[in-house]
């Protein structure tokens, strides 16, 4: 595994005090679903929202490697998961593709926002009829002079709520294909845009999720990501990060569940005995423990490889297929292993089982990936 340098363990270190902040009232935030905004200052404040980005647009410059090995400790500690799964939005969204595709223009004018917080990310790709099949997206855009004008609709939207720009992917062309799809920035308060109520769900309630409505929505030319036609690149550029960075924090919260069985399968006891010493309790924490690793180094592995410019489109299906479902069986062991107390909220793990459950759906489900896979081996 990687040898993490002193900067690196300082800035992840640099988290740890927040957390009992960060954790306050988690499970009346889950049962209320609402989004703490003083948790997300609070966060803003460490510079972990612009840990990606360059430092002249107020970020930290840091490699993807230090950017996952942080969030890596954001999901150890923090309980509030909801928070963790908004902050990787956020981060990989709007910010990354701006970085790597906006002009100089939309650099200057929305990176320094991104970094500090000020300026909540979303992106906006499934849509009521089209989910993992997102070339069949129907949401328009037509040019119309130096603007656009988008029609249309999009569901499944996180931090749509509470976000103050979009990375919208509309259709610009007829033709079959990834070359009709574009991306396009919008504020929030741009005429014609809509953004739905928010949307109950069964895990990760405190990251708000809603749908968006566009009716003749004008967005200047400027806006445009790269160009017209290449928001299925900007896609997968951004997709591959977004897999990267929200299961890694995934493998954290993993990691703190593997501590919290091992220190209760010690101290509870049944039959005279404590429960660790059970073959039953015990073994299902080593399948725990193995997850976990695993996990660790397909996603840390798949970013080495990426970083190094060689192909992973194999890599990135498996790291996201391998850890989510191994959050999920983690999460139905630590169930198991508290027994009747892990189905109480004040302890957590039903919240842990619910918010896992989403990994396997969000990012491109375990079908599509096992489907991408599949191809890839010429079947």
């Amino acid at each position: 595994m990687i040898e993490w340098t002193p900067e690196q363990r300082a800035l992840r270190a640099g988290l740890a005090p927040l957390m009992k902040d960060l954790n306050t009232g988690r499970i009346e935030r889950d049962e209320a679903a609402a989004f703490s905004y003083d948790s997300w200052r609070t966060l803003a404040g460490t510079g972990l929202l612009g840990l990606p980005f360059d430092e002249k647009w107020g970020g930290l410059g840091q490699s993807l490697l230090t950017t996952m090995y942080v969030l890596e400790g954001l999901g150890e500690g923090c309980r509030d998961a909801g928070l963790s799964f908004s902050v990787c939005t956020h981060l990989v969204s709007t910010g990354v593709p701006i970085q790597r595709f906006g002009s100089e223009a939309l650099k200057e004018q929305y990176l320094p926002r991104i970094c500090s917080g000020e300026l909540i990310g979303a992106h906006a790709i499934s849509e009521p009829d089209s989910g993992s099949d997102a070339l069949s997206m129907r949401t328009r855009a037509v040019r119309d002079g130096d603007e656009y004008v988008l029609n249309g609709s999009k569901a499944f939207v996180s931090n749509g709520p509470v976000a103050g720009l979009f990375t919208v992917y509309a259709r610009t062309s007829d033709l079959p294909g990834p070359l009709s799809i574009t991306a396009f920035l919008v504020e929030r308060d741009t005429p014609g845009l809509r953004v739905g109520s928010p949307v109950a769900k069964m895990g990760l309630r405190t990251s708000p999720l809603s749908e968006l409505y566009f009716d003749d929505c004008r967005i200047p030319a400027t806006r445009v990501l790269g160009r017209q036609g290449s928001g299925f690149l900007v896609l997968d550029h951004v997709m591959r990060r977004e897999i990267l960075c929200s299961f890694i924090v995934n493998a954290g919260e993993m990691r703190h569940r593997v501590t919290r069985c091992v220190e209760y399968a010690r101290t509870r006891t049944q039959f005279g005995r404590p429960i660790g010493e059970y073959q039953a309790v015990s073994h299902k924490i080593v399948d725990m423990e193995i997850g976990a690793e695993t996990a660790r180094h397909w996603l840390y592995g798949t970013a080495e490889r990426m970083a190094a410019g060689k192909n992973v489109t194999r890599d990135i299906a498996m790291a996201k297929l391998v850890t989510s479902e191994a959050n999920v069986a983690s999460a139905l062991a630590a169930l198991q292993i508290f027994g009747g107390n892990g189905h109480m909220a004040e302890y957590g793990i039903e919240a842990e089982l619910r918010n896992s459950v989403g990994s396997t759906v969000y990012s491109g489900t375990s079908e599509i990936q096992r489907n991408r896979i599949a191809s890839l081996l010429g079947l």
